[in-house]
């Protein structure tokens, strides 16, 4: 009986928590559906705000800003993707302060105070990336991608091969085309500029050191030349300003995680726990020791033979 009863009494704050990580996923599901609603009715202001970019180097350009749909449907998922984004955007405040309230409680005080910061800066780090895709590589990118149409010195057609018709490339997008297109810039830079919340965050449990960073410098670079060149269109352009971008953040990483090792040794040293790499203790040798004198004797009299 005693073994069942303890068996029950174990299990009890399992189901405890499995039905409160219920209700968390039930609130914060029914916030993305609200917020992904609210975002259906104003699908139509949303795109035309995520066609600025293209509306902006197209008017450079002298060109109308048009956009077609492709297929009967295509006007209905675009509508569907547009509320995706916007309902995530609005309800991710709630869905971050259901997660706190979920895992909160089984933190210490000093545990909390880690780990709400992070919790804040990633969604700002996001917009931050989001916004820097938004309002300056993209419009980078599509300036690159419309200078391959074909035009003459006064706009008109250029002359295709000896007796065959004129030509003219003139660039006519899908509308759904160009939101994949924008929402994974959006998406890819927002997500690469999460590398110093992930690192210092890590770099806070003891889990990387920016010595080792450090180290892993050169392979860092390729990881994020490779990186680079997945999340964006074959545009050399747009893959160099990933590069850059990332690999500052890289750097960045290293200076936070390096400022979180040295509030941890200061920490350590006021309590008394802080103990010493063998490094410290080789420079500590004690050259007055008698044995080391007659080491020291014995390597000055062969260097004189």
């Amino acid at each position: 009986m005693t073994a069942s009863n303890d068996m029950e009494d174990s299990s009890a704050p399992l189901i405890e928590h499995l039905a409160e990580l219920r209700t968390r996923l039930i609130h914060s599901v029914v916030a993305f559906i609200i917020g992904m609603v609210i975002c259906f009715t104003m699908a139509t202001p949303i795109f035309n705000f995520l066609t600025e970019p293209l509306c902006t180097v197209l008017a450079e350009r002298g060109q109308d800003c048009d956009l077609i749909f492709i297929s009967p449907q295509e006007g209905f998922f675009v509508a569907i993707k547009v509320s995706l984004l916007g309902g995530f955007i609005l309800a991710f405040p709630y869905i971050a302060n259901q997660m706190w309230r979920f895992v909160a409680p089984g933190l210490y005080k000093s545990e909390k105070g880690a780990f709400l910061p992070f919790l804040v800066a990633s969604p700002f780090m996001f917009i931050l990336g989001a916004s820097f895709a938004f309002y300056v590589v993209t419009p980078l990118a599509y300036d690159f991608f419309l200078g391959f149409q074909q035009f003459g010195g006064e706009g008109e057609a250029v002359e295709g091969a000896k007796g065959a018709a004129p030509l003219s490339v003139v660039f006519q997008g899908s509308a759904q085309e160009y939101l994949n297109l924008t929402i994974k810039f959006i998406v890819a830079f927002g997500m690469c500029f999460q590398l110093p919340v992930l690192l210092t965050l890590m770099g806070k449990a003891g889990l990387v050191s920016a010595i080792g960073l450090r180290s892993v410098r050169k392979y860092a670079v390729v990881a994020i030349l490779i990186l680079a060149a997945l999340v964006t269109p074959p545009d050399v352009i747009t893959q160099v300003i990933l590069f850059v971008v990332v690999y500052g953040l890289y750097e960045i990483s290293i200076q936070l995680v390096a400022r979180v090792e040295r509030k941890r040794e200061a920490e350590l040293r006021a309590q008394g726990l802080w103990v010493e790499d063998e490094e410290d203790e080789d420079e500590d040798f004690d050259f007055d020791d008698p044995l080391a004198d007659t080491i020291a004797e014995d390597e000055d009299d062969k260097g004189k033979s």
